[in-house]
C-alpha cells in the first residue's frame, strides 16, 4: 500500500535546516479502507479507491463530464436567490463561506446536455453544498428542469446525493417535495422518461420525493438509501434491523431499485435506456 511505501522524514542533528517536499493537498483518505491515495490516482480511477473500490463523492463539474459529451451542457439560467425565512444569524455567512469553497450557487445544477447524441434535461446534486440539501432554491430549480423536460420534449436525468430537506429553511423547504412531485405528475402524463439515479447518500426529503418517483431507477454501488438514519429508525420502533439494510445492493435485492451500475458504466446505461424508451414509442 502506498501509506507503507511513505517514511516519516526528520531533520536531522546535523542538518536542521532540510524540509519535508511532501506537498499539501495532494492526498486523499478513504472512508472505507483508510489508505492514502494521490489524488491524481483518484481522479484518473473516476474518484473510486484504487484499493478497496470504494465510490469517493462526486463534485457537479466532474459528474458533468463523466456523463455528458463535451461541449453540450448548457446550464438553466434562473435568477432565484436563497432566502433566509427562519432569520438565521449563520445562514447566510454558511451559504456564502460555502460558495467561495465549491465554485457552486447551490446544491444543485440544472441544465440540458447530450449523452452520445441525444438530448437530455438533467440535474445533478453536489453533496459538497450543505450535504446537497433541499431548500427552496434547489426544489424551485428541480422543478424548472422537470418543466423544461416537458416543454422541450426530452428525457430527464437526476442525480441524487443529499441528507433530505434543508432544516434552515424550515417547513418551506418541505414544501418542495410536494412541489417536486407534482411537477414529475405532469412528466409522466406527457410520456417522457424519468431515470433516477441515487448515490451515496441519498436521504430524508429527497429520497421520499423525486428520488424515488423515476420509470427507472439506478444506484451506485454501496450508496446509502433511505429516509432516515439506521439508528433513527432502530430506535423508533425498538427492533434490530438487518446489516446493511439501506445500501443499494439491498435495495436492489428487495425491490427498490432497478439496477446498479458501476460509475464507468452509468453513461452507456443511461444512453442505452434513452433508446429503449424511443423504440417502445
Amino acid at each position: 500500500m502506498i501509506v507503507d511505501k511513505m517514511k516519516k522524514r526528520e531533520p536531522s542533528a546535523k542538518n536542521k535546516n532540510v524540509t519535508i517536499d511532501i506537498p499539501v493537498g495532494k492526498w486523499a483518505k478513504c472512508d472505507n479502507c483508510k489508505e492514502i491515495i494521490y489524488k491524481d490516482v483518484l481522479k484518473e480511477n473516476l474518484s473510486i479507491c484504487p484499493n478497496c473500490g470504494h465510490y469517493f463523492r462526486m463534485h457537479i463539474n466532474k459528474r458533468l463530464k463523466l456523463i455528458i459529451d463535451d461541449g453540450t451542457y448548457k446550464r438553466f439560467d434562473i435568477n432565484i436567490e436563497t432566502t433566509n425565512p427562519l432569520e438565521l444569524e449563520e445562514y447566510p455567512k454558511k451559504l456564502k463561506s460555502l460558495r467561495e469553497k465549491t465554485g457552486l450557487q447551490e446544491a444543485v445544477a440544472c441544465g440540458t446536455g447530450k449523452i452520445k447524441g441525444e438530448e437530455i434535461v438533467i440535474c445533478i446534486m453536489d453533496s459538497g453544498f450543505l450535504m446537497g440539501s433541499m431548500g427552496v432554491v434547489v426544489g424551485e430549480k428541480i422543478t424548472y428542469a422537470i418543466e423544461q423536460a416537458i416543454e422541450k420534449k426530452l428525457p430527464l436525468v437526476i442525480f441524487s446525493v443529499s441528507g433530505g430537506a434543508r432544516m434552515q429553511e424550515g417547513i418551506i423547504s418541505l414544501m418542495q417535495m410536494a412541489k417536486t412531485t407534482a411537477a414529475l405528475t405532469k412528466l409522466d402524463k406527457a410520456g417522457l422518461l424519468y431515470i433516477s439515479v441515487l448515490t451515496d447518500p441519498t436521504y430524508g426529503g429527497v429520497t421520499a420525493s423525486f428520488a424515488s418517483l423515476g420509470d427507472i431507477i439506478l444506484a451506485e454501488p454501496g450508496a446509502m438509501i433511505g429516509f432516515a438514519g439506521q439508528r433513527v429508525i432502530s430506535q423508533t420502533i425498538g427492533e434490530t434491523l438487518p446489516e446493511g439494510f439501506q445500501t443499494s445492493e439491498f435495495l436492489l435485492e428487495h425491490g427498490f431499485i432497478d439496477k446498479i451500475v458501476e460509475r464507468k458504466d452509468l453513461k452507456d446505461t443511461i444512453y442505452k435506456l434513452i433508446q429503449f424508451h424511443k423504440e417502445g414509442k
